[in-house]
């Protein structure tokens, strides 16, 4: 990763040359179906990312294919995270799986494949070209039909879906959004509109739509504008008006 950092990017802060990585455990591997298995599969994910390293983790909770997550869900994740880092004893050593071979292969063998996708995003003219084109999507879209087609020949199998079903009817809490919430957010955006400077905000969403016309460096115009109370969806209308929406290509 420091060669990476120094020759492809020519980063002069050593700092820059550190990986620190976050992870969030798969929620394409959720299944609605017995989704009390979900927990069984966050942990073993959650553990793999302890073992490999990560500094920050996130952990998907039980009946997110299903819906937005309760708080008892939400907690069950979080605990899962905690028995691991309290319990396990896997956190308190740099490397607990101690240079195994198998590790060391497929971290070769993950460097090696992403590589290659590097390369060829690069001789097509880099990452934007390659969205542009449609390669990005219709690589996700391959990875996708490819799977799918595995778990309904059982090359791939999925428990409680594809293997060892069961009759069920679903007992899980449902999330419950109290409509009180957005009519208490509403009541606060119109507070913050009163009291902020109005002008000093339309100033800024002016200078900034004059400046995403140009190859300026947008970041400090966000900044200003975020901390002079413009919201996130100004201005976001404002880049619309001058770029449009992005509507990805359509790829078989």
């Amino acid at each position: 990763w420091a060669e990476i950092m120094r020759e492809r990017f020519q980063a002069q802060d050593p700092r820059s040359w550190m990986l620190r990585f976050h992870t969030q455990t798969a929620g394409s591997t959720l299944t609605a179906q017995q989704p009390e298995n979900n927990i069984v599969r966050v942990t073993i994910q959650a553990l793999a990312a302890v073992l490999g390293g990560t500094q920050s983790l996130h952990t998907n909770s039980m009946d997110e294919a299903l819906w937005l997550p309760t708080e008892k869900s939400v907690r069950v994740a979080l605990r899962t995270q905690q028995i691991i880092a309290y319990e396990s004893g896997v956190a308190d050593t740099i490397d607990p799986l101690g240079g195994a071979y198998i590790i060391e292969y497929l971290t070769d063998e993950i460097v090696s494949r992403a590589r290659e996708y590097l390369k060829k995003i690069d001789e097509m003219g880099g990452a934007q070209r390659a969205i542009e084109t449609g390669y990005m999507q219709s690589e996700i879209q391959r990875s996708a039909y490819e799977y799918q087609r595995a778990v309904e020949k059982k090359e791939q199998i999925v428990v409680g879906v594809n293997a060892f079903q069961t009759e069920e009817n679903l007992t899980l809490e449902r999330l419950k959004v109290d409509p009180a919430i957005e009519a208490a957010q509403r009541e606060r955006l119109a507070a913050l509109r009163t009291r902020r400077d109005n002008q000093k905000v339309q100033e800024l969403l002016t200078r900034l739509e004059q400046a995403a016309r140009t190859s300026e460096n947008l970041m400090p115009l966000f900044i200003e504008s975020v901390e002079n109370y413009a919201t996130l969806g100004e201005i976001v209308g404002v880049l619309r008006r001058v770029w449009g929406e992005y509507v990805p290509p359509a790829w078989l």
